[in-house]
């Protein structure tokens, strides 16, 4: 086969697998549509509890009751989704990669879905309610604090994505160790700019409140510390595989290898 068929097939598959994806992330949703208000209720429900008794969300935007439950139904049906797209995306993948190769980056794939919901999880339970309670106290005498409907879902969906990013640092970690990139004295060298780094991404990526920034600094610092040593375990069991194994032989070899039906 040549290598213009192999490209080929090799688009061809990807564009199977995409359409799968897609497909179960509808099809999740789908199965949610009914349940859509209780989902956005239940993702309200840290703001709801910080507001003043009798304080209530708003919708500004004439279709916002509609779209923004709509919204928060396809995040859900996504998340939910997920484990799926990740087996298709590895499973495009997989037959390519070398035997050691494949050992690890399994559990990377499995450990990242993890991490991100344990991010997602830490930014629900913990940093919205101190954030609203924070809120909720500074209010002005005489102002009604409420927010409309849909800027709670940018909102959300914003710390919702940077808690989540920032969960997956340990498996950053792991993979520049592994992959030669730079080793596990330079991150230690680099641990006060990380450190720097880390409230800085906080005060960019939360609200403008003390809070919420160490509350994401702090994390970002610790899951770098645990990648150190997660990274410096890995290397040891990798250094008892031999050099040469390998699942698909040459690199040209691997280049030849055709999708699997």
């Amino acid at each position: 086969m040549s290598s213009q068929d192999t490209f080929i097939s090799h688009l061809i598959e990807l564009r199977q697998r995409l359409v799968r994806s897609i497909v179960a992330v509808l099809a999740v949703v789908l199965c949610l549509l009914p349940w859509s208000r209780d989902i956005y209720a239940l993702l309200a429900q840290p703001l709801l509890a910080a507001l003043p008794k009798g304080g209530q969300m708003i919708a500004t935007d004439v279709i916002g009751p509609f779209l923004v439950p709509l919204k928060v139904t396809l995040l859900v049906g996504f998340v939910g989704a997920l484990p799926y797209v990740l087996y298709e995306a590895w499973a495009f993948v997989a037959p390519g990669l070398y035997a050691h190769e494949k050992r690890l980056v399994l559990p990377l794939v499995v450990a990242s879905f993890v991490l991100f919901l344990l991010g997602m999880s830490f930014a629900y339970f913990l940093v919205f309610p101190m954030v609203f309670r924070f809120m909720a106290s500074i209010a002005p005498e005489g102002v009604a604090w409420m927010t409309d409907i849909d800027k709670y879902f940018g909102f959300v969906l914003t710390t919702f994505i940077a808690f989540g990013v920032t969960f997956e640092v340990p498996v950053v970690v792991i993979v520049l160790v592994r992959t030669g990139v730079v080793s596990i004295d330079k991150l230690k060298e680099a641990r006060p700019y990380v450190i720097v780094g880390a409230f800085v991404v906080g005060a960019v990526f939360t609200p403008p409140d003390v809070i919420s920034q160490v509350m994401l600094a702090l994390p970002l610092w610790l899951l770098y510390e645990a990648g150190i040593v997660m990274a410096r375990f890995v290397s040891r069991q990798a250094g008892d595989a031999p050099a040469d194994e390998t699942h698909g032989g040459t690199d040209l070899e691997k280049a030849d290898t055709g999708p699997k039906q």
